[in-house]
């Protein structure tokens, strides 16, 4: 069983580390071989499997961190996130955990 307060605050310092070094290798990495992540209000994905992702992000990287301002349970091994961008705006991810892995992420725009 995943504790998703720990796993969704490795993912986000994870993600924030790969944006202030430009290599995604380490983050895209914790996505399951089969990982599904999709966006919602961009024109953007969604991606199927861990390569495609790991493209993804090399082709296309995200250029601002984020902060946590709440995680909830919604289901076994699910977290719904709300967070900050740190240059402005906002949005939610829905983040899936399988034996340890990013199985499905969802990321909303707001």
């Amino acid at each position: 069983m995943t504790d998703l307060r720990k796993a969704v605050d490795a993912h986000v310092t994870m993600f924030n580390e790969s944006v202030r070094r430009g290599d995604w290798s380490a983050f895209t990495a914790t996505f399951a071989e089969d990982a599904v992540l999709r966006f919602l209000n961009v024109p953007v994905g969604p991606f199927h499997g861990r390569a495609a992702i790991a493209e993804a992000y090399d082709r296309q990287p995200p250029d601002d961190t984020m902060t946590i301002t709440s995680v909830e349970e919604t289901r076994p091994q699910t977290a719904q996130v709300e967070f900050a961008w740190d240059q402005g705006g906002s949005g939610t991810m829905t983040v899936v955990w399988q034996d340890g892995q990013v199985a499905e992420q969802t990321i909303t725009f707001e």
